[in-house]
């Protein structure tokens, strides 16, 4: 029972709760129609619920600007609104407080859905939104989701039905549109297109045709951007209820905001590399927005920038890096004070960085709603900034264009002399960096084809440009090869006249560029080609394209092509099979060949005996021939050594000991006779016996004693000789003394 009564107790407070919020809610939508624009000055001033009010409050959002102060109200009551405005004017606040507002008067949750839809063309601008949402409408009870490319797809999927305000780019959207069965909008109340003439240009046309055939027709429809399109097909497709085109600087002095001040410099192609770095080493401790025409250019100047350390913090911000790297750099060049930003037009549109003091186009906008929007990343509500355009001598026509849309620059002369040139550094870091001389190549050719590619042909003359000059400029000693690009120019515009062909019947605006326009007119185009040839002929039209990399290895991988492969063949011409390298077995050859997910554990077990067998024989063949060459080595070795030892045999005999140089003693001493048995010996028995021991000996070690033996010998036969003299003497004294007596 006590549950019971806690339990009516609730269900009695939840309903009263309801009715009170129902009646606060009538007040509210009551007050609508007494908005007064002119009156209008603090958020106060504007009739909204407790929980906006709050969100204001505590975010530090007090005053209204223009934009707020017209359009906030009109959106209030259910209007289809055009809203443009001059950059950094306060649109997103316009449509994020009407988003909130309606879904709090139907008293939307979680159960109904999807309630708004704001789409944006960057992922860093849909981040911005997000995170602007998260800090107004803290106190309400619907939920947000932040769908953009580069995050996980899954994450996302599982919680689509849970989000009432999705804030996105195109194309994931409409990724979600046609995979994720939980997407449903069937009870939408409000679509928000912000920068909406970019989102509604060629790059999105038929990513958000798609998009908008899946939307409910009744719908409101909020568009805001600071170059607001006002083409008919463009509203036509949006199908657009009597909207209300709210312009508050349309009658301004300026297009641009008061406190910018820009100027433009002319200088030389080559000398835009030297520009920009001594610019940099000049303005140490400001914040630095510096634009590009291409990912490549950013990447490259980024690179070797860093390595050159001008002194103060460097980052890039282009379309090619990971979603998550952007983020973080864009986060992180917000909370720097001092800091030199390289990005793409990817950061020229609705992204609010703080305290930036200069923005540098280093490239020649596209045309002058992207210059607008360039120098609008600076100047932001009613703060100051700096702008600074380089052209070259041929693009300087865009001033005069600049001037006519009620943009105010002046043109500034730079002194050459006081220039800091980087081009040895540059040239030293490519000759010992392969990869950033790979960086530099492409940077050179993203921005040859940039300006080829470009739409007003009387302001950007790719024949104009020096290449050689900028090339050695960039620090290459000779610059790339650029392929020619006529052909797809051409194809371009056929196709386009051909649609042209079939649209003669729609109802246009003179001052706003067509979708279906020729916008490259002065290529010569042949239109006898329509009638002479048929469609499929005209769309059979191919051109070669650069093939990079990454198309090269896939090619390979589809032709199943092995590179770096080396494959023998024997004089047979057939193919000699690596068994260590390669399967040789009929069944792994099978099993490798067939395209299946998964593991085969009963084949691969026969898989592994069959390719065991081969390796053991392949074991035991390598182990014969080893002890085959140690059999060999041995055998070698001892004949080796039989003839050396024959050779030293040879060499023993053929050695005997020369004695032609002695004297012959018979001839010096006359022949001896044996007169003393026991204690003479007579020499040439001696020597005989020398002889003959010589002869059974024959040790040529022995050679040396020999000879000594031979001359003691001599001695001692000439000292006997000596003593027989003298005991003949003698005898021949004492003879003679005999016979004189």
């Amino acid at each position: 029972m006590v549950y019971k009564k806690e339990k009516k107790v609730k269900i009695y407070k939840t309903k009263k709760k309801n009715t009170l919020e129902s009646k606060v809610i009538k007040d509210l939508q009551a007050m609508y129609d007494k908005i007064d624009e002119i009156k209008l000055q603090k958020f106060v001033d504007l009739p909204l619920s407790i929980k906006t009010s709050k969100g204001l409050r505590e975010s530090e959002y007090i005053t209204l600007t223009d934009i707020q102060k017209q359009s906030i109200g009109l959106a209030l009551k259910g209007n289809d609104i055009l809203g443009a405005a001059k950059t950094g004017s306060g649109k997103t606040l316009a449509f994020l407080i009407p988003v909130l507002e309606i879904l709090y008067c139907h008293q939307w949750t979680q159960l109904d859905g999807i309630g708004a839809l704001i789409i944006t063309p960057t992922r860093e601008l849909a981040y911005q939104i997000y995170e602007m949402l998260r800090k107004v409408g803290r106190y309400h009870n619907m939920s947000a989701g932040l769908i953009i490319g580069g995050k996980d797809l899954y994450f996302e999927k599982k919680r689509m039905d849970q989000c009432n305000i999705i804030i996105c780019t195109p194309g994931r959207l409409l990724q979600h549109m046609d995979e994720n069965p939980l997407f449903d909008c069937i009870n939408m109340k409000i679509l928000v297109l912000d920068e909406a003439d970019r989102c509604l240009d060629m790059g999105f046309e038929k990513t958000m045709n798609s998009i908008i055939e899946n939307l409910p027709p009744v719908r409101q429809t909020l568009l805001f951007s600071a170059t607001q399109t006002k083409s008919i097909q463009d509203l036509a497709r949006l199908s657009l209820k009597n909207p209300i085109y709210v312009s508050v600087h349309e009658h301004a002095i300026h297009t641009t905001p008061e406190g910018l001040q820009q100027n433009y410099i002319v200088c030389k192609l080559e000398d835009k590399i030297s520009v920009l770095w001594s610019f940099i080493r000049n303005h140490l401790n400001k914040k630095i927005i510096i634009f590009f025409s291409s990912c490549k250019q950013v990447k490259y100047i980024f690179e070797v920038f860093c390595r050159m350390r001008p002194g103060i913090s460097l980052l890039s911000l282009y379309g090619t890096l990971h979603q998550l790297k952007r983020m973080n750099i864009y986060e992180s060049f917000c909370k720097k004070n001092y800091a030199v930003l390289f990005a793409t037009d990817i950061a020229a549109r609705g992204l609010d960085f703080p305290a930036v003091n200069w923005v540098v186009q280093m490239d020649c906008p596209e045309n002058i709603n992207n210059y607008i929007h360039r120098v609008g990343r600076t100047a932001r509500f009613r703060s100051g900034g700096e702008s600074l355009l380089v052209l070259l001598p041929s693009e300087e026509s865009i001033v005069h264009n600049l001037k006519e849309q009620k943009i105010p620059i002046n043109k500034i002369k730079i002194n050459l002399k006081r220039l800091y040139s980087p081009h040895r550094k540059l040239e030293a870091l490519l000759v010992q960096d392969i990869a950033l001389k790979e960086s530099a190549q492409r940077a050179f050719v993203a921005y040859v084809k940039s300006v080829f590619l470009m739409k007003d042909k009387n302001i950007f003359n790719v024949q104009a440009l020096n290449t050689d000059a900028f090339a050695r400029s960039l620090g290459l000693a000779i610059p790339p090869r650029i392929q020619n690009e006529e052909i797809p120019i051409v194809e371009e515009n056929i196709n386009k006249n051909i649609k042209n062909h079939f649209s003669n019947n729609l109802n246009t605006n003179n001052n706003v560029d067509d979708i279906l326009t020729i916008k490259r007119r002065d290529i010569d185009i042949d239109v006898s080609l329509e009638k002479t040839k048929n469609d499929n002929e005209v769309f059979e039209l191919k051109y070669k394209k650069t093939i990079t990399k990454a198309a090269l290895a896939k090619k390979i991988l589809k032709k199943k092509i092995v590179p770096n492969k080396k494959i023998n063949f024997d004089e047979e011409g057939q193919e000699v099979i690596d068994q260590i390298k390669s399967k040789v077995s009929n069944l792994a050859k099978q099993y490798e060949n067939e395209e299946f997910s998964g593991i085969n554990i009963e084949i691969a077990k026969q898989v592994l005996k069959d390719e065991d067998h081969f390796d053991k024989q392949l074991f035991s063949k390598k182990i014969k021939n080893k002890h085959k060459e140690e059999k060999q080595k041995l055998k070698a070795h001892k004949v080796k050594k039989e003839s050396d030892f024959n050779e030293i045999i040879e060499s023993d005999h053929s050695y005997e000991s020369d004695l032609s140089w002695l004297p012959d003693p018979d001839k010096i001493y006359g022949k001896l006779k044996k007169f003393d048995k026991d204690n003479m010996i007579c020499f040439d028995e001696k020597v005989n016996n020398l002889k003959n021991s010589e002869d059974k000996i024959n040790r040529p070690t022995k050679n040396k004693l020999i000879i000594q033996d031979v001359h003691k010998m001599k001695k001692r036969k000439h000292s006997l000789s000596s003593s027989n003299n003298s005991y003949l003497k003698a005898d021949e004294e004492f003879s003679l003394q005999l016979l004189q007596r």
